[in-house]
């Protein structure tokens, strides 16, 4: 686990260790010390906390204009022990819909289990981006229908286009058009 690294293509055009409104802001990351666990298994220093035991995330890239955000993450989700949706919510959504940012790209594809609990706070989250959209891509099938087993496809739209895209391939406003042009019509 620890040679999975966050994708970073994009730090030239985003870090959010050095955006001020970010609330990862001012964190710093050494290459030398791996003290990140999963289960045991060291995790890349790069990867950020969300005070969360089994799950880990960084922020590629935050367009304020926009109102667009990108996270990636690895490990296990769990809601029902971790409650890492609320460590999310509270730690950095809240932060990020603060500043306006109103839709979200989570990319899940090293996201390797999920274990459900209530979707209170993914309804608040989804409150929360009003007119905007929460969209997960490249989880895998497994992850995606445990999600669907709690409704937070109700939230979260998966599923088609969004299960396939070579995203690595795209620069970060690319990507961003690409999923909203996606959902428009599927929301349409």
């Amino acid at each position: 686990m620890h040679t999975i690294e966050p994708h970073y293509n994009w730090i030239e055009q985003y870090s959010a260790a050095d955006d001020p409104r970010s609330p990862l802001f001012g964190a710093e990351y050494s290459l030398d010390t791996y003290s990140n666990t999963i289960y045991g298994y060291y995790i890349h220093p790069q990867w950020d906390s969300i005070e969360s035991d089994t799950l880990f995330f960084k922020i590629l890239w935050v367009d304020y204009d926009d109102g667009c955000a990108i996270l990636e993450f690895i490990g296990e989700w769990n809601d029902a022990i971790e409650n890492d949706i609320m460590q999310l919510k509270r730690n950095i959504l809240d932060v990020l819909v603060h500043e306006g940012i109103r839709r979200f790209i989570l990319i899940g594809e090293n996201v390797f289990n999920f274990h459900g609990s209530d979707d209170s706070y993914y309804e608040e989250w989804f409150e929360d981006v009003e007119d905007g959209w929460i969209a997960g891509i490249n989880f895998q099938d497994h992850v995606r229908r445990e999600m669907a087993q709690y409704s937070l496809d109700h939230y979260i739209n998966f599923g088609g286009t969004l299960d396939d895209l070579a995203w690595r391939t795209y620069e970060p406003r690319r990507l961003f058009e690409e999923v909203d042009g996606l959902l428009r019509r599927r929301l349409g």
